[in-house]
């Protein structure tokens, strides 16, 4: 694995100070039967991730989004490309010390207390004198009088929640989440998406790898694409969803008299909710078409771009 910094006498600039997660051709394939390589997981991929921005890593299985993501955790090592994680190398051990993550799979302690585990976890962060610290981020996941409680008696959901509590001990710089919400209620996700939407607000930047895309889009503002180990499609999760060149209206009469509005001639198409969907390439055209619905009688009421949601736009971007 190559990564920005200096390496070999040779000094080399390093990614720019803004991002907190910079990978530029990074390949790994896994070995097959006797030695040989097998299939790549990652074949190329290049993604920038700006500090304190949500992205959303979405793709099938297979996609090579878990590679990935232990390969910025240090747990894997790439055969080729550059990848920095907070402007140092994914295995440096300081690096390590200012990501926060939790992982699909839960290896929790059955026979420990919820807080005897996150002083487990704080010693290993080497956080000292941390019981005030270990009790808010309990209460801050629901887990405040659960704190004596053993994990072995804890639901899935608990155990969800008690993985965030640990990951969010010393205010990690970068929250790694692997399927954070799997298991947990519809208010206790609501009040996951509260705690998150906390740790942007003080600055962190949040990686989301999740097969609930819905969660993505309510917790991230930027959504990356996966498929066959590459970065096929990337952009603000408004932008990715957005539908080319449609628009979504809403009108009503001048004057109840004026009776139902014909506006088909113009390039409206009525919806079973009451607006209509037009098609304008431009600003210019909109306008246009706009203007003739008024000079029928329309009063513009509502003018929203249409979009759709994640899985409509990973299912396009598959099938392309």
């Amino acid at each position: 694995m190559t990564a920005h910094g200096s390496r070999g006498g040779e000094r080399r600039e390093g990614p720019p100070a803004e991002l907190a997660i910079a990978a530029r051709g990074v390949c790994k394939a896994y070995r097959a039967a006797w030695g040989r390589r097998g299939r790549p997981a990652l074949a190329g991929l290049t993604l920038d991730v700006p500090r304190g921005s949500a992205l959303g890593l979405i793709g099938v299985n297979g996609a090579g989004k878990t590679t990935f993501v232990k390969a910025l955790l240090g747990v894997v090592s790439t055969d080729a490309g550059e990848l920095s994680v907070l402007g140092g190398a994914p295995r440096d051990v300081a690096v390590r010390a200012r990501i926060g993550y939790v992982p699909e799979r839960l290896a929790l302690p059955a026979a420990l207390a919820a807080g005897a585990y996150l002083h487990s976890v704080a010693r290993l962060k080497r956080l000292h004198r941390a019981d005030d610290e270990i009790a808010r981020q309990l209460a801050r996941v629901g887990l405040g009088p659960e704190i004596r409680e053993r994990i072995g008696s804890f639901s899935k959901g608990m155990r969800q929640r008690l993985a965030l509590a640990a990951a969010l001990l010393g205010a990690p710089e970068l929250l790694i989440l692997d399927e954070p919400t799997d298991g947990v209620d519809p208010l206790g996700r609501a009040e996951i998406r509260r705690v998150l939407g906390e740790e942007r607000a003080r600055g962190a930047t949040l990686l989301l790898n999740s097969h609930l895309l819905s969660e993505t889009e309510r917790l991230c503002d930027r959504a990356a694409i996966l498929s066959g180990g590459r970065i096929v499609r990337e952009g603000s999760v408004r932008e990715l969803c957005r539908a080319a060149d449609a628009w979504l209206v809403r009108f009503s009469a001048r004057a109840p008299s004026d009776g139902a509005l014909d506006l088909a001639p113009e390039g409206f198409v009525g919806l079973p909710d009451g607006r209509y969907r037009v098609v304008a390439q431009t600003p210019d055209e909109l306008d246009r078409k706009l203007a003739a619905a008024r000079a029928r009688g329309a009063l513009l009421t509502e003018l929203l771009p249409e979009s759709q949601d994640l899985e409509a736009v990973l299912a396009e971007v598959l099938e392309a």
